[in-house]
């Protein structure tokens, strides 16, 4: 697989985990001589079960709807830390509680982190600026006015 193709596949990962709302979001770049077993992680965090399932759920159809399919799916039943193996790069959901237990940042410590504007395409062409709101004004109230007499 291509580098490039890489890249793409982690962005729509990535996508596929913040509009699940995930928290935490970090990406590693792993060194080539580090014995790590692929070329990049990303970690993310769910703040219960179902949200933790529900990201995994999502990078998986997300990445299906490519043609990319996971090598494998570990963890998911317990939903305290999913990974999800794209042989090429590998994410990993957790919970709070087990990301903090884990802490894969510190165990790799050596990798390269990213942001995630450093995987999408530079390309990307502008959205046409939005036309502004119209809001209704309603006229200012006015208290009635007291009837006025006819002179006699």
């Amino acid at each position: 697989m291509k580098k490039n193709d890489s890249k793409q596949q982690i962005a729509a990962a990535i996508q596929a985990c913040l509009d699940k709302k995930a928290e935490e979001l970090s990406i590693l770049e792993m060194e080539k001589g580090s014995g790590a077993f692929t070329d990049y992680f990303v970690l993310c965090s769910g703040t219960n079960p179902r949200q933790v399932q529900a990201i995994a759920d999502e990078v998986e159809l997300r990445l299906k709807a490519t043609g990319l399919r996971p090598a494998s799916v570990e963890g998911y039943r317990q939903a305290e830390w999913i990974l999800v193996d794209y042989v090429d790069f590998i994410v990993h959901v957790f919970s709070e509680k087990a990301r903090k237990f884990y802490d894969l940042e510190r165990l790799w410590k050596t990798a390269k982190r990213l942001e995630p504007s450093e995987l999408t395409p530079k390309t990307r062409a502008k959205a046409a600026p939005k036309a502004p709101r119209r809001t209704k004004t309603k006229a200012p109230r006015v208290a009635p006015s007291a009837p006025r007499r006819k002179k006699a």
